[in-house]
Formats: structure tokens, C-alpha cells, sequence
């Protein structure tokens, strides 16, 4: 995967959400205006409420983990209610220690390793993500930690010894677009304990 399909995976990434994002938008006002109204209440209105919540939850993140993404920096506020919305639906805590408003692009690298982790951790965990100055480390810790080590042994490089599959895309995005950026992955991982820097 070079450059070009980096840029025309991000492409489709920011289209895709874009697209979604408002009708979920208009599903969620329509389910508070008939809340408001009482019109429908029980187990099957907070069922409707909840999955639509965590859909578009998810699709926030989606845009900014796979969306075009440049320079343009997002502030604390902003990312810290998508990260609590997203922990919402998920069983990892996520702890976000910067304070100052971060560029989009760099984000995206951290968003991509906080979903490698989490495919390591079924049971749930806990991911840190910090800076300082230009570089980032990533940091996952559960009880008990699934690694796929084809996979993280080869995040580095991007070079993958068996075909990615929809669920792992992640592995294949985040060195690459790292690569464009002018930076490079690096990872470590223990029993309990992933680390990703870059």
C-alpha cells in the first residue's frame, strides 16, 4: 500500500462517514423529540436510543481514525467527549493526558493504535495515550491480552505475512500513514502490557 492508496483509503474513510453521520444525527433528534413528548417509552425505546448512540460514537471516531486528516488541530474538549462516548460502548477506559489542541492528522496515528490495542484486549483494559513534544506512546494494559503476534510482530514495518483481513485494517493503516507523516512505529509488547510509539 503506498501513498496513493493511503490517500484514497482516507478518502473513501471521510466520505463514507460523512454520509452517515447525518441521517444518525436526525435519527437521535427524532428519538429525543419523541422522548420529550413521552410518546414511546419501555426496554425497546432505550434499546433504539443506545445502539444509535453507539453508532454514531463509532462513526465520530471512524472519522478521525480513517478520514482525511490534515493540520488542523482538535482541542482537548472535543476529543475527550468522543474518547468518553466510544468508552461508553466498549470495555476499554481510555486516558487522554494531553491538554493543548493537537493537529487532526496526529490524532489519527493515536486513534489507529488505540484500536490495536483494543483488538488485543477482549476482556477490556486500559489504554494511555500521551506525547511529549513530537512523539506519541500508546499504551495498553489488560489482565489477560489476546495478541495476534503476526500481526504486531509486523506493525513496524507494515509488511504483513498474511493478507489483512476488514477487522485488523488498522494494523495496515496506522504504519503507513506514519510513513507519510515521516515518522515510524514502534512497538513492544508483554503480557500484560502493549506499547506503540511513534
Amino acid at each position: 500500500m503506498g501513498n496513493t492508496n493511503v490517500n484514497l483509503a482516507e478518502l473513501i474513510g471521510s466520505r463514507i462517514c460523512h454520509d452517515l453521520i447525518s441521517p444518525i444525527g436526525a435519527i437521535t433528534n427524532g428519538l429525543e423529540l419523541l422522548d420529550m413528548v413521552g410518546a414511546v417509552q419501555g426496554p425497546e425505546m432505550e434499546l433504539i436510543s443506545g445502539s444509535v448512540g453507539s453508532a454514531g460514537a463509532r462513526i465520530r471516531f471512524f472519522r478521525v481514525a480513517f478520514g482525511s486528516a490534515g493540520e488542523q488541530p482538535l482541542g482537548r474538549a472535543e476529543v475527550a467527549e468522543l474518547l468518553k462516548d466510544i468508552e461508553r460502548t466498549g470495555r476499554v477506559r481510555v486516558n487522554w493526558f494531553m491538554t493543548e489542541p493537537i493537529p487532526r492528522n496526529q490524532i489519527k496515528l493515536a486513534f489507529l493504535a488505540l484500536m490495536c490495542c483494543e483488538s488485543a484486549m477482549p476482556m477490556g483494559g486500559e489504554v494511555e495515550i500521551e506525547n511529549q513534544g513530537a512523539n506519541w506512546t500508546v499504551t495498553g494494559t489488560a489482565d489477560k491480552l489476546n495478541v495476534d503476534n503476526t500481526l504486531w510482530k509486523h506493525v513496524a514495518t507494515g509488511r504483513f505475512p498474511n493478507k489483512i483481513t476488514p477487522a485488523q485494517v488498522q494494523f495496515a493503516l496506522l504504519p503507513e500513514t506514519a510513513n507519510a507523516m515521516g515518522r515510524r512505529v514502534s512497538v513492544e509488547t508483554a503480557a500484560t502490557r502493549l506499547v506503540l510509539r511513534f
